[in-house]
């Protein structure tokens, strides 16, 4: 029996992951990361008072102490600053992602093993389990192929794998509820969040413009021609249909984002078929290479998925080193729509996730 810390969001999830520790007779305590208030009065809804209260109904449900953890000044730290940074910088991160290697499993953890836990548990779709070679404790995507989350671990570093507890990997999600529904726990019937991590239902949109200037530009086709003007090209990301306000006079046929110009401050729009340039690639180039464990110095023929929930796709991985530290040439099988600089690419080996990388450059042959 271990003594865990359980990251309780105040969703059902974290709930019926706490509830199974405890069942199973571990020393338990659960803690809510604070990481944000909206002192800036963004747009939207950031339920964090109605999440500590729903946590803490839980946890007393469950009989185990609860605390609240104030990390607000890390998260803008090493969130928010990364995401600012990066659609300043004209790419497009994935703050989830990075939420997991730098919060939940870094700072939060730091916490946790300061104050004598021996790992941190949380409501992840994802599954525990260690090679039986060597005893390597490794990341297996869940077995409900329409919540797996493992794609959002891909950056985690192999320490953090070690002391990590995913109790409901084996579970789909109708029996989660199930569970949280005969425990009688209070957010059994609560809806998922879809916003921002740990912020709530806040459309990016909206955040971004909290934070960076509108820097509108013309929004031209691939021959160059003035189709309409655009708000600023922090505020589009590559594969994008909505929100263009430039109308397709093609039936059934609708223009799509296919690249940014930073230096000329156009965002180039085409109509989405089979064959659009600049819209689909099966050569790139990935940087910030994080491995949960596997030798990805090593070339490596594997599973790579380009976004969450995304399919995904054969392809043949290429590390080699450079000034900068390690790069790959990342090479898929088939054509990949819309891969973009910034976002993360997990790495797999069947259902084992390798780690992950960054987007770094996208190769049009």
């Amino acid at each position: 029996m271990s003594r865990i810390l359980a990251a309780m969001s105040g969703g059902v999830d974290s709930s019926v992951a706490t509830a199974l520790l405890v069942r199973e007779g571990h020393e338990v305590q659960g803690a809510y990361m604070k990481n944000w208030i909206n002192e800036e009065n963004i747009i939207g809804h950031c339920p964090w008072e109605e999440d500590i209260e729903d946590a803490r109904a839980v946890a007393d449900q469950l009989g185990i102490e609860f605390r609240v953890v104030n990390l607000m000044q890390e998260y803008r730290e090493r969130v928010v600053k990364y995401l600012l940074e990066g659609y300043q910088q004209g790419i497009t991160p994935n703050p989830d992602v990075m939420c997991n290697r730098e919060m939940k499993f870094g700072v939060l953890w730091d916490w946790a093993k300061d104050h004598g836990f021996d790992a941190i548990a949380t409501g992840h779709y994802a599954r525990n389990d260690v090679l039986p070679e060597d005893g390597t404790a490794v990341v297996r995507r869940g077995v409900d192929p329409n919540k797996d989350q493992t794609y959002f671990l891909a950056m985690m570093r192999p320490e953090q794998v070690e002391i990590a507890r995913f109790p409901i990997g084996s579970l789909l999600k109708p029996q989660v509820r199930e569970e949280a529904a005969k425990l009688g726990l209070k957010t059994a019937e609560k809806k998922d969040s879809q916003g921002i991590c740990f912020i709530g239902e806040v459309k990016m949109e909206d955040f971004l413009r909290t934070f960076v200037e509108d820097k509108p530009g013309n929004i031209v086709n691939l021959e160059g021609k003035v189709l309409g003007e655009h708000r600023g090209l922090h505020l589009y990301t590559l594969g994008q249909r909505k929100g263009l306000r430039v109308a397709s006079n093609l039936y059934k046929q609708a223009y799509v984002v296919v690249a940014k110009r930073a230096a000329t401050n156009e965002l180039v729009i085409a109509i989405e078929r089979e064959d659009t340039p600049l819209l689909w690639a099966r050569r790139c180039t990935l940087n910030g290479i994080s491995t949960t464990g596997a030798d990805l110095t090593r070339e490596w023929n594997l599973l790579a998925m380009p976004r969450y929930r995304n399919p995904s796709a054969e392809a043949h991985f290429r590390p080699y080193q450079r000034e900068d530290g390690w790069a790959a040439e990342l090479t898929f099988a088939s054509p990949q729509r819309a891969l973009t600089p910034g976002q993360i690419c997990a790495l797999y080996d069947g259902d084992r996730l390798l780690g992950g990388a960054v987007f770094e450059t996208i190769h049009y042959d």
